[in-house]
Formats: C-alpha cells, structure tokens, sequence
C-alpha cells in the first residue's frame, strides 16, 4: 500500500494505492467511511492492476480539508484524481460504494471522457425522500450507529475497534480487512480515540444525498459511461430490506438506458464491499472487458 497526494482545491486529498499495474481503478467511499474500505476488492484484483481508493474530502486522511463538501465538490475531486492518475493509463474504472457511488455517478456524467466504465456498489440510485420529513431526523434514522460515533470518544483504539466488532452488520463477518478498516479511522490520543471522519462533511453531505434526491436520477438518465449497480439485499445493520429496495433498483434498470443490476446474495450494505465473496465479484466487473 502507497500513500499519495491529489492536487485539489484547498488540497491535497489524500489516497491510498493498492497493487502496482499500470490499469487503474478509482475507488470512493461511503459517508463516514475511509480509503481502507476497498483494501478487500484490491486483494482481489489481478497484478496488472492499480486501485487508487480515495479519503474523500472530510475522511481519513483528508480530513482537514475544508468543504463546502457535497456530491458535486466530490465529483470535482473525483476528476481531479482521474485527470493526475489517468494521462499515463487507459481510461480509468470508476468505482463507489454507498455515498461514493453518488459521488463517482455526478463525476461520470460531468466527464465520461475520463471514464472507461463504472461499478456502483450499493449506492447511486434517488433515495425516497416523504415530503415534508425531518432530513436530519431522517438522516438520524438512516445511519444510525455510524453517525453515533462521530461525536464519541474511546478509551483506546481496541476499544474503537471493538465498537466496529459489535456492529450487527459486521461482528459475524469479521476479518482482517474489516479490523484494518477500523484501525485507520481511528485518530486522537489514548483516552480520547475518535473517528477520522468530520462531522460536519458527514452532515452536509448527507443532507445533499436528501435534498438532491430528483437530481442523482436526472444524472442516471444523462449517463453515458457503462454502468453496473451491484447491490445487497441487507441494509446498514444487516437485516432486510437493502438500503436500495429491489422495486427502486427495477425502477431504475428501465430508465437509465446505460445502468444494468445485479443483486449480490447474502450480503449487506457493508459486507458487499469488505468479505471475500462479494469483493472478488467488484474486482470482476472492474476488470471484465
């Protein structure tokens, strides 16, 4: 694994390569997520690869660069890693998973020439929005624990990462991969472990995600890079239904004429993207032809 540096407003933006090939895949991750969720899908890729996962504005190691955030200034750095990654390449695979799908799916239709292809995972369709809700009770509702965490601290970093190890979407698929994941977002002294994560990029772009519910569907109708939507049929805390409902998955599929889908068994909204199975079925559709 490789620390790198992207050239962007306010910069740098931090990312993370996995692998040494000269094809490359560009990866971005979910809202209160990191680089290190795509370590899984790296593993998995052929030697003749490159993942490039991004720290989104906000996360990781990007964390101290300045907003405003939101999909669009997401996109915006999405290219900008495309434009520095790409010249020496074939046109990039573009990957996100959750929130990172909505980013990569705005960054894909602002620049298809970037882009050779996409892989959503688990994100990038309008989320129904009831009119008149309470977003940021909604948002509440919506991410739970993982929006809990933000404004907590921890003893110790085994205790942060024992937080992630009682989560009901992850402690029965633990691994290595997950416990890296976990142990990298973990920032602060002892005594006061924290989550890499800013609070205030989470909040204002899960509002975006809400607000800009109509707009994420005018883009899947715009796309002109192939597109495919893997998603699973377990949510945030591993229960159905997904966090993208199959009727709003075939909603979908029959209107954005470049978007096809495939549901990924026994998976969810986490797991899809960081156990074995799942993460050698993206790093399939990355590479295929």
């Amino acid at each position: 694994m490789e620390y790198l540096d992207i050239d962007v407003p306010a910069g740098p933006l931090r990312a993370l390569r996995f692998g040494s090939g000269p094809r490359i895949a560009l990866a971005a991750h979910g809202i209160t997520a990191s680089a290190m969720s795509y370590r899984t899908v790296a593993r998995h890729l052929p030697d003749e690869w490159s993942l490039i996962s991004l720290d989104l504005r906000g996360r990781g190691g990007s964390n101290g660069l300045a907003g405003p955030f939101g999909m669009t200034r997401h996109a915006a750095d999405i290219c900008a890693a495309a434009e520095q990654f790409g010249a020496a390449a074939e046109p990039i695979v573009l990957t996100g998973q959750s929130m990172g799908a909505y980013a990569a799916l705005r960054a894909a239709v602002a620049r298809p020439d970037l882009f050779s292809k996409m892989v959503l995972v688990d994100g990038g369709l309008p989320l129904p929005v009831p009119e008149g809700a309470d977003l940021d009770q909604l948002l509440k509702l919506t991410l739970g624990p993982a929006l809990a965490r933000l404004s907590e601290t921890y003893a110790s970093e085994e205790v942060y990462v024992d937080f992630f190890r009682a989560h009901p979407a992850l402690g029965t698929e633990w691994n290595d991969d997950i416990e890296a994941y976990a142990r990298y977002d973990a920032a602060g002294e002892p005594g006061a472990i924290h989550s890499k994560a800013n609070p205030a990029a989470v909040a204002e772009d899960g509002r975006d995600l809400l607000v800009g519910a109509a707009s994420f569907g005018a883009d899947l109708i715009d796309l002109r890079v192939p597109t495919v939507l893997l998603h699973a049929p377990k949510g945030m805390f591993g229960q159905e239904p997904g966090m993208l409902p199959q009727p709003l998955v075939d909603h979908w599929a029959q209107q954005a004429p470049q978007l096809r889908t495939e549901l990924i068994a026994e998976t969810n909204h986490y797991t899809i993207l960081m156990t074995d199975r799942p993460a050698a079925t993206i790093a399939a559709h990355i590479t295929d032809k």
